[in-house]
């Protein structure tokens, strides 16, 4: 895969990194309105299939709402909350954390891992970030009377049915199979596909669709954490469905039909969503100031930062 230039990373006057990537942004009507590197090339969208996945549950069946449902499609920082939120799903479908067969893990949020190396907690599957969407996974099997031992297993009904709504809202098949971070089975796609889909998520005028998209927007931390930027970027763009993923992936669907993906092809965190909002504001939205940069630290405090290349900030 041939990426291109979306990032530099400036320390005071000097460029002492950069950032390749691919980037597609796609209009009200589905056209390319902006196109770098190789967004057509088959990639994991990691955790930023997500809403597609819960999309699928709630097509099946899942009867979650609000942020119950905004956790269903969640990457979570680990908080209380969102813990509690896991319990909830559990208990009213009968099962308990010993169904749940994420990896065991801490919470990805600072605050939340602080307060639970404090109290000495060890590793579990119900503070893994994924431990939301495993729980709506087994709660989709109880109502539709699939087993739960082997949810995860890319043959079983869930993940079969998971697999069609994603080939269904990409508008392609999908290109690569492989096993994600949190054990669930992986599809690849490119990019395009996986901002088509987040067109058809935020825009979609009723339905399964529509309940994600406003599920999502309007329980924002729920879907990543108390201070995390996909969190702050719902908050800004009323409407917007956006989710982060593992290895510098990151999408973003508006209520007009307009979305954005994006890949950072060395798998960074620290440009994905500087290379995102430039892409929105192509697009001529209006995505927050906050997000358009990321600090570089010197000494612990601001001595530059990453920003999008000339290519997308012209």
């Amino acid at each position: 895969m041939t990426h291109e230039l979306v990032a530099e990373v400036w320390r005071g006057e000097f460029i002492e990194s950069v950032h390749h990537g691919s980037v597609i942004a796609l209009d009200r009507a589905g056209r390319e309105a902006l196109s770098l590197g190789r967004p057509h090339d088959t990639t994991y969208p990691r955790s930023s299939n997500k809403p597609v996945q819960a999309l699928a549950m709630l097509r099946h069946g899942l009867d979650l709402e609000g942020e119950l449902l905004a956790l269903a499609c969640a990457s979570h920082s680990g908080e209380d909350f969102h813990v509690d939120g896991v319990h909830r799903v559990l208990r009213a479908h009968g099962l308990t954390e010993a169904d749940l067969q994420c990896t065991p893990d801490v919470p990805i949020g600072e605050d939340a891992l602080r307060s639970h190396l404090a109290a000495g907690r060890a590793k579990a599957p119900q503070y893994m970030n994924c431990s939301g969407k495993h729980a709506a996974m087994l709660a989709t099997c109880v109502v539709n009377g699939w087993s739960t031992h082997d949810y995860l297993d890319p043959g079983h009904p869930l993940q079969r049915a998971i697999r069609d709504t994603l080939e269904e809202l990409a508008g392609e098949r999908v290109g690569a199979e492989g096993v994600d971070g949190c054990g669930a089975p992986l599809l690849g796609i490119s990019l395009t596909g996986l901002a088509r889909a987040f067109g058809a998520l935020a825009g979609a005028p009723d339905g399964p669709e529509q309940r994600i998209a406003r599920a999502m927007n309007a329980h924002p931390e729920w879907v990543g954490g108390t201070n995390r930027d996909v969190t702050k970027l719902m908050r800004a763009i009323p409407g917007a469905v956006a989710k982060d993923g593992a290895e510098g992936v990151y999408a973003i669907g508006l209520p007009t039909g307009e979305a954005v993906a994006c890949k950072i092809a060395d798998g960074s965190s620290r440009a994905r969503a500087v290379v995102l909002v430039a892409a929105l504001r192509k697009l001529g939205v209006d995505a927050p100031d906050e997000l358009a940069t990321f600090p570089v630290l010197g000494h612990g405090r601001p001595v530059g930062a990453v920003r999008p290349s000339p290519a997308l900030a012209s």
